[in-house]
């Protein structure tokens, strides 16, 4: 199975069309346990000899179309696209699918990669576990979509849902309050107000629809029952009445609003700023409307985590000309300066500009797409030595990784040696003993493709998803110090048919560690 970045790119644009277009793809690659058929008896329906109507009532009939996946199954990227099976976490239970989820919320794995497989484990259509309504999984998928950074991708997921439960609600309300799509939502909400007692959101939600004396009551009403908390107290009386601001001292703005509390702050004038808050909230600085040094700085943490393609950044980096230097304003004009450069086809500007962004890219953990934009282009170029190494690590770094590898299976430098072997899936090279994690590495396909003992069968027991992300958390131990795990976990992708995600995952480790470009 050959699961490609640019899938989770599909769900993030055009996760439509893919949807659409699912019977005339092909999967990216066969597994033996995709072409398992399962051979049911057909289902005989034997009718009442006597029908006899008992009531004249009409019954309440819920009604959905024959191949709608369940909550907990729905997706953005069906089995066609992926090369998952629809099985992927069907014998799992839902609690504990649940849970494991929730801890990965916060903690992202160690490579871009393993990050870009989470993503399209969220995003895929598949079966809920057995015997489980599925909120609880499409709410632990969605949320960690959100907190991320791929909004958008988990309010398309929630679109997806259909009707939604009050804890759906909240999370689609605070999705949709980033990504300012509120008023649909709030027009769902005043028809039924049961989906949310949060009063602040009703308030809100009121005053969508332009109902300010019901958004008046229900704030003064939830004053009198001490129902509201002093922050949102405050904030929806500056909202609901402008006079009063006039007169008031800008407030103290919390640690970690909420995206209603956000919203309100910039609804009153006092718009907060992003950068230090949760990554979710970076997705509403990509509009730009609050300048370009706050739109570069969000582009910046999206792209670093994969919520944005290389040419979203490249777009938000090239859009106007820096306004100062120092810090984010040298990357800007090293990038700008790098692509002028490019378009030129002078190799020794070529040169000399890559070898000045090549370290601003390392340091804000932007070399992979930075590689994915640049990398093919710079590969037949009569570059000088410094910028050949920097071309050839980009090389190996980008979605090319294989061709480039080809070209330096004879490279008189033992590491890239070593991780041009890496790349076409060869343990056999000589180890650079200065290289780290190289011998595990190497190791890994070295020796059989098989998982260890507590993952080999979980597959069978159609539970691929939960042993993908044990295997990603047996590589982050292993990218801590421990080897064996490290080698584990690679021989278990491997096995699981994720052969192109086993060797990113390698060569990305070695070479991020080798650049010393962690954040």
């Amino acid at each position: 199975m050959q699961i490609k970045p640019a899938l989770l790119i599909l769900a993030c644009a055009a996760w439509p069309a893919a949807a659409q277009q699912q019977e005339q793809n092909q999967p990216l690659s066969a597994i033996d346990w995709l072409a398992v058929q399962r051979n049911a008896p057909p289902v005989v329906l034997i009718p009442d000899q006597n029908p006899i109507a008992e009531s004249a009532t009409i019954p309440n009939v819920e009604v959905q179309p024959l191949d709608a996946p369940e909550i907990g199954g729905v997706g953005l990227l069906p089995s066609s696209v992926t090369g998952l099976p629809p099985t992927l976490w069907q014998g799992s239970t839902e609690a504990a699918f649940a849970s494991s989820l929730e801890r990965m919320e916060t903690r992202r794995p160690t490579v871009p990669a393993l990050n870009s497989l989470l993503h399209i484990l969220m995003l895929a259509e598949a079966e809920p576990p057995n015997n489980a309504k599925g909120d609880a999984l499409l709410h632990a998928r969605v949320n960690l979509l959100y907190n991320h950074g791929l909004v958008a991708p988990a309010e398309a997921l929630m679109e997806r849902a259909g009707d939604l439960s009050p804890e759906l609600f909240e999370l689609a309300f605070d999705l949709s309050l980033l990504t300012g799509s509120d008023e649909a939502l709030c027009g769902v909400l005043n028809d039924m107000p049961s989906l949310s007692t949060d009063l602040p959101t009703r308030i809100w939600c009121a005053t969508r629809s332009g109902d300010f004396p019901h958004a008046m009551t229900i704030y003064q009403t939830g004053v009198a029952l001490g129902q509201l908390s002093d922050l949102d107290a405050e904030l929806l009386l500056r909202f609901l009445d402008p006079e009063y601001t006039e007169d008031s001292a800008p407030m103290q703005p919390p640690v970690r609003p909420t995206p209603l509390q956000f919203r309100l702050f910039e609804a009153i004038g006092e718009a907060l700023p992003t950068t230090p808050l949760p990554l979710p909230f970076a997705v509403v600085e990509l509009s730009g409307d609050s300048g370009w040094r706050a739109q570069l700085q969000a582009a910046e943490r999206l792209a670093r985590v994969g919520a944005i393609d290389g040419n979203q950044l490249l777009g938000v980096y090239t859009a106007q000309k820096r306004a100062a230097s120092g810090g984010i304003w040298d990357r800007v004009e090293a990038l700008q300066r790098f692509e002028t450069a490019l378009t030129s086809g002078d190799p020794s500007a070529i040169s000399a500009s890559l070898e000045a962004v090549w370290p601003q890219m390392r340091a804000a953990g932007l070399l992979l797409p930075f590689s994915n934009l640049f990398a093919s282009q710079l590969q037949d170029l009569p570059l000088s030595d410094r910028a050949q190494d920097i071309a050839a690590i980009s090389g190996l770094l980008s979605d090319r990784y294989e061709q480039v590898a080809q070209r330096l299976e004879s490279s008189g430098d033992p590491q890239l040696a070593f991780l041009a072997a890496l790349a076409q899936g060869q343990g056999n090279k000589a180890v650079p003993t200065d290289l780290p994690h190289a011998a595990a590495l190497a190791e890994a396909w070295s020796g059989p493709a098989q998982a260890p003992k507590e993952l080999a069968a979980l597959p069978g027991q159609h539970r691929l998803g939960e042993a993908l992300l044990l295997a990603m958390q047996k590589f982050d131990a292993g990218a801590t110090g421990n080897d064996a795990g490290l080698t584990e976990a690679l021989r278990a992708m491997r096995a699981f048919g994720l052969e192109d995600t086993a060797r990113r995952a390698a060569l990305q480790l070695a070479i991020l560690d080798m650049e010393g470009a962690w954040r």
